[in-house]
């Protein structure tokens, strides 16, 4: 019976963390969605990792890049979050976009823990699913 009640115990702890650290991960990414919207690339810079932050330099380098280089993430009409996996020890979270113009992008954030909490470092876009290789 203590076996069984210690299993439980450790199954709903894993599920909860595991929770836990997929709405704090959805959480930066959406924060960062919203600064984007407001064009506050100052604010959307502090999610991206210390990594990111020093490889652009400042919050201006790093809006020039989204905005020519993303544009569905600097201007989304709809974010749908996918699934969260873990690959030896680094977190990617999967991300459906629909731009302006109704088109679907499928991307990847690699995610970063941080004393801050988690920061983004990195994304990559994804073939569309469908899409011919």
């Amino acid at each position: 019976m203590k076996t069984v009640l210690l299993a439980t115990v450790l199954t709903v702890a894993s599920t909860l963390g595991a929770f836990a650290q997929d709405t704090e991960i959805r959480g930066v990414i959406s924060e960062q969605f919203e600064a984007f919207k407001a064009d506050d690339f100052a604010k959307a810079f502090t999610f991206a990792s210390p990594a990111i932050q020093s490889f652009f330099m400042s919050s201006e380098n790093f809006g020039r890049m989204v905005t020519q280089g993303y544009p569905m993430v600097w201007r989304p009409a709809d974010v749908a979050f996918l699934e969260l996996r873990e690959e030896e020890g680094i977190y990617w979270q999967k991300v459906e976009i629909k731009d302006e113009k109704g088109r679907l992008h499928y991307l990847e954030y690699r995610m970063q823990r941080t004393q801050a909490g988690w920061r983004i470092n990195g994304v990559q876009i994804l073939d569309a699913p469908g899409a011919a290789v």
